[in-house]
């Protein structure tokens, strides 16, 4: 084997299996000296592959766990497996992994071959992870955002509102966030010359236009801060909202509006919803009453003012003196 570059890699296949390699035995199998061996282990070790060595009749080379990590090889199954268990991460919240999850099946998805991609999707397609309780989101969809996100790529997509109306978007993507058992995408909205956050979710069939973009200046430290609701163009909030809501968390979560607030559970039955916006009391007032479950407001006074107002109307309506 004559092809050093080949050469390097199928000894770093060889290393990858757990054993130690006779120097003799390595030799053989790439069809070299022992003398070349020698010398291609050494530059695996420039590459930053921390391969040990073992002197006497015994010894041999082995890979060990090093400082940083190196590139590895993988087979075709071993990539299929990979791959699978990424995107079943991906797919379902699971704390602290999702983000990076999505960024080594982009990574992954992109060298593939397309033999590789289909049985990947096939058997994706015939796997059903265990819900996580949040919403079910395609892994597909999440990995085409991430490419867009990375090659700085319009895109555009089929939305679903909360009121289930559907409207076509074309948005430049800038990153997209695990936020309480939910995704979203944080992108500018080219049609509304707005920023505007997403539930994934909700998405449908993306597909990047081939237009490149140059990052705007988004009105937050980054996009995990503007899906909490801390954008910097809203300056300091007028209103806090603490109330005590009747009601599972998961039948009030996403309920109330697209940016999630500091939503609790208080235990199976109860929770509590403590956060800093400036929306109007009117509005909030109606999104409370749409729960269909009961609640209490601590604060802000605007907020029981108006529901009382909403009170005294429906009275008259139903002919209730006050």
């Amino acid at each position: 084997m004559t092809d050093t570059p080949a050469r390097l890699l199928r000894l770093l296949s060889l290393l990858q299996t757990p054993r130690e390699w006779p120097g003799s035995e390595l030799a053989d199998r790439l069809g070299v000296s022992d003398r070349t061996v020698r010398r291609d282990v050494d530059r695996l070790r420039d590459l930053g592959y921390p391969v040990e060595a073992t002197l006497g009749a015994t010894g041999g080379y082995r890979l060990v766990a090093g400082a940083a990590m190196p590139p590895l090889l993988v087979d075709d199954d071993e990539a299929v497996a990979i791959a699978i268990g990424l995107r079943a991460a991906a797919g379902s919240a699971i704390a602290g992994i999702e983000e990076a999850s999505v960024r080594a099946l982009t990574k992954l998805e992109q060298v593939l071959p397309a033999k590789l991609r289909r049985r990947v999707r096939v058997l994706g397609t015939a796997t059903i992870a265990p819900s996580s309780g949040g919403a079910p989101v395609d892994p597909e969809v999440l990995t085409t955002l991430a490419a867009a996100i990375t090659n700085r790529e319009r895109v555009r997509f089929a939305y679903r509102s909360e009121s289930s109306e559907e409207t076509r978007r074309n948005v430049e993507p800038v990153g997209v966030v695990p936020y309480r058992r939910r995704w979203y995408l944080v992108a500018f909205d080219i049609d509304r010359d707005d920023w505007r956050s997403f539930r994934v979710d909700r998405i449908a069939a993306p597909h990047p236009t081939g237009a490149r973009f140059t990052p705007r200046e988004l009105p937050a430290r980054d996009p995990a801060a503007y899906v909490t609701g801390a954008r910097t163009d809203w300056g300091t909030p007028t209103l806090r909202f603490r109330i005590t809501i009747h009601a599972p968390l998961a039948r009030v979560t996403g309920k109330l509006g697209e940016i999630p607030g500091d939503l609790t559970a208080v235990d199976d039955t109860t929770c509590r919803l403590e956060m800093h916006r400036d929306d109007s009391p009117e509005w909030f007032a109606h999104r409370l009453l749409e729960l269909g479950a009961d609640f209490e407001v601590h604060e802000p006074p605007v907020l029981i003012q108006e529901l009382q107002a909403v009170r005294t109307r429906l009275n008259r309506a139903l002919g209730v003196k006050n």
